[in-house]
């Protein structure tokens, strides 16, 4: 018989039975009453949950296509941008930009560790700059940034963009817009919302749609603001269709981190996090990200000596938990789990115990030591 499968990838997250259940309803059309209500609703709970008087876009797409969204609707052809990147999706951010005639400049950390607030700022200095990028959690190295002090250090170059990437942090990681001085956050669905992939969901602040008044027609059409903002003040308007049982799912989505507490989510996170990281380390692994500066989303997770990925990940992947591969100069060296979103105590669980039978099976005995170390730190 064979074992199911935890995924325990850094997204799509594992989708819970009741927001499964939205995504099976009876599709309805998109001018349907209740829908505009449901739709309505969801609009209002994202702005007030992550704090902006702003503008909030829910448009069926992905992560990738909110980061063009973002980049589309503030930037023009010959503009500057600074791009922090902490690893491979905030280098991303470069091949987009450059793409459409933006000046970028890019400060890299060593991955793993993160870029220094003092060492932005000088660069700000130097040079005048119409907006700045950063990976709030960049999934190739599970290093978080320090977004609330960028924020209060941007305070100081008030004509530069605050562009934060979210993909990987929103919903498990604090975000709050107006107070963090953030001019566009953005998301998708899959990550630690727990929604199955299909909804790019982004926050835009008045500075920021002020900037898209400025740059006039953009040769961008479904990403443009101007095009979606109608439907996002009266959700009954047609632009293009929504994704009607996607929004039902984000809206139980929703319902859930309300019954929950969003403050309660994030803590939630840090515990489960140093839970997982204690299970790992009892185990014989070493953490990538540095010590102070490890996300509570996921962990990336280097090899003892002598373990090979694909043997591991293949074994694993038997024993009923899958893991995704390290990007870059770092594949074949580590893999990354996820502990997102929806994901509870059995899944932590059973994914460690996958990982201790997986060693077990390449003639490496920790039965017992990773999932102890787990218990002990969600429970004492």
């Amino acid at each position: 018989m064979k074992n199911r499968k935890l995924v325990m990838i850094p997204g799509p997250t594992p989708v819970v039975r009741t927001i499964q259940d939205q995504m099976g309803r009876d599709t309805v059309a998109f001018g349907d009453q209740q829908f505009v209500k449901d739709f309505k609703g969801v609009l209002t709970d994202l702005k007030k949950l992550w704090g902006t008087t702003g503008e909030v876009f829910v448009v069926a797409g992905t992560g990738t296509m909110a980061m063009e969204m973002a980049i589309s609707n503030t930037l023009k052809d010959g503009d500057n941008l600074l791009v922090i990147s902490h690893g491979y999706f905030g280098d991303r951010f470069v091949e987009l930009t450059t793409r459409k005639g933006i000046n970028v400049d890019v400060l890299r950390s060593e991955w793993g560790k993160i870029i220094p607030i003092a060492e932005i700022e000088a660069k700000l200095r130097d040079k005048s700059y119409q907006a700045l990028t950063v990976t709030h959690v960049d999934t190739s190295t599970a290093a978080i940034a320090p977004i609330a002090e960028i924020g209060k250090m941007m305070e100081k170059f008030p004509d530069t963009i605050y562009i934060v990437d979210g993909v990987a942090a929103t919903a498990g990681e604090r975000e709050y817009v107006d107070e963090y001085n953030i001019d566009i956050l953005f998301t998708a669905s899959q990550k630690a919302f727990g929604v199955a992939p299909g909804l790019a969901i982004l926050w835009a602040s008045e500075k920021a749609m002020n900037r898209r008044a400025e740059l006039g027609t953009i040769p961008e059409y479904y990403v443009d603001f101007d095009k979606w903002l109608p439907i996002m003040h009266d959700t009954s308007k047609y632009y293009a269709t929504p994704a009607v049982n996607m929004i039902w799912a984000l809206q139980e989505s929703i319902r859930i981190i309300k019954e929950e507490g969003l403050e309660n989510r994030y803590e939630r996170h840090i515990k489960n996090a140093n839970a997982m990281r204690d299970a790992i380390e009892a185990m014989g692994f070493k953490i990538l990200a540095d010590e102070s500066n490890r996300a509570s989303t996921l962990s990336c997770v280097l090899y003892p000596e002598g373990v090979n990925d694909l043997n591991f990940r293949t074994i694993l992947a038997e024993e009923g938990a899958q893991v995704a591969g390290g990007l870059a100069a770092y594949a074949g060296k580590m893999f990354r789990i996820g502990h997102m979103g929806n994901i509870d105590t059995l899944d932590m669980i059973g994914a460690i115990s996958a990982i201790e039978r997986t060693l077990y099976r390449m003639g490496i005995d920790v039965l017992g030591k990773g999932v102890a170390a787990l218990q002990r730190g969600l429970f004492l």
